[in-house]
């Protein structure tokens, strides 16, 4: 049997990436696979027969005491203790592969050399930028940014790109410097897969060896869905509600296309979002977040979903589980969405951030014929069986 290690900072459905980490245990151990687990505490966890070798929670700008804060700090940067609860871990089970998700700001990167001096294959998934921009969006204030690609990494902080705040950003600009410096991720990951084929490119881009990236998409089991064509009369967003994903852009081109949308989900920009909602007169509703049926019974009884994101997305869940309920989703053309939406096949795409152009498009599909907008999500609908499957 072979002895598969997952790691990964939550234990939790806390994003996309996380959502990946547990589905994926779950599938290598559907598939025969022993699978063995490495986080971090945290009270939302899910249940796992390998807490005990958890690190303690390090929440990246979370409410601590001075002293607490400095060593939480030197722990999201470089992290002796997950350094050693690993070692003890190893020291317990005997791994023959190791599969590393999101291990930065927690885990992070220290945790890579341990795997390394046991001769442990290393498999890192890139959800997200991370290796080459400190914030891991290749966004700022001003919109998608590449200003570090040279590897002037002060840009982070001049630009307060994580959070808005000084303080995050420097943290964010040591932890890049110290794990370049140490070669963390290129002299310890034997392979690199990516979800979507744009950020192969672009980590190519940037300087990254692309013979250690491979391509392979994100997976839905549809087994667990049930799809349902009929198309209904609302929009709908499923995700987080933060600014890198285009909610003020949607909400805007929503009212001007006098469209029904429903956000399910919470974060940071909903205040504003429902402040411009109620400026707009949009018939706009927060559903909050919403988990299981209660979110599939919403998306397959909407008209389409919409990801308007203004990042540089790389293989949204969103999209993926839209389809597998029979739902088109029209996209922004931006990162790796473009790979998702095939144009009047599974959906339509748009202009990232412009609401003209999204409410051209919104008004289009409200008006088309129900049985094409029905044959948009079976075409949909199969397309995620036949490539985006579990097996």
């Amino acid at each position: 049997m072979t002895h598969l290690l997952n790691i990964n900072n939550y234990h939790y459905r806390r994003g996309g990436a996380d959502v990946v980490f547990l589905e994926q245990t779950r599938l290598f151990e559907n598939a025969g696979w022993d699978v063995a687990e490495f986080s971090m505490h945290h009270p939302s966890n899910e249940p796992s027969a390998w807490s005990e070798y958890f690190v303690d929670e390090v929440e990246f700008g979370g409410e601590y005491g001075p002293l607490e804060k400095a060593v939480r700090v030197g722990r999201a940067v470089y992290s002796p203790q997950a350094r050693r609860r690993l070692a003890r871990l190893l020291d317990d089970v005997n791994v023959d592969v190791a599969h590393v998700h999101n291990v930065y700001h927690h885990l992070s990167p220290a945790v890579l050399p341990v795997l390394a001096k046991r001769e442990i294959p290393v498999v890192l998934t890139t959800h997200d930028l991370k290796l080459a921009c400190p914030a891991r969006l290749m966004l700022t204030h001003d919109g998608v940014c590449e200003r570090c690609r040279e590897g002037n990494y002060r840009h982070v902080i001049a630009n307060r790109c994580v959070r808005g705040s000084a303080a995050l950003s420097a943290i964010a600009y040591v932890e890049s410097v110290v794990h370049r410096e140490l070669g963390s991720y290129v002299r310890h990951v034997d392979r690199f897969v990516s979800p979507s084929r744009f950020f192969i490119e672009k980590f190519t881009e940037w300087g990254f060896d692309r013979d250690q990236f491979v391509y392979i998409p994100n997976f839905v089991d549809s087994s667990t869905t049930v799809a349902d064509t009929t198309p209904g009369r609302y929009a709908v967003y499923i995700g987080r509600l933060s600014a890198e994903k285009g909610l003020l852009t949607l909400v805007r081109a929503a009212a001007a296309a006098g469209v029904p949308l429903v956000l399910a989900g919470t974060g940071p920009q909903e205040p504003e979002l429902r402040r411009l909602a109620a400026q707009l007169g949009s018939d706009a509703t927060f559903a909050g977040f919403l988990a299981g049926d209660a979110l599939h019974d919403l998306v397959r009884s909407a008209r389409f979903s919409v990801l308007p994101s203004e990042c540089y997305e790389n293989a949204p869940l969103g999209v993926m589980e839209s389809y597998a309920l029979g739902t088109p989703v029209i996209g922004a053309r931006i990162g790796g969405i473009t790979e998702l939406v095939r144009e009047e096949e599974t959906g339509f795409g748009f202009t990232s951030g412009d609401v003209d152009e999204l409410a051209e498009v919104l008004g289009h599909v409200m008006a088309l014929p129900d049985r094409d907008v029905e044959q948009l999500g079976r075409t949909a609908q199969q397309w995620i069986e036949t490539d985006f499957s579990a097996e």
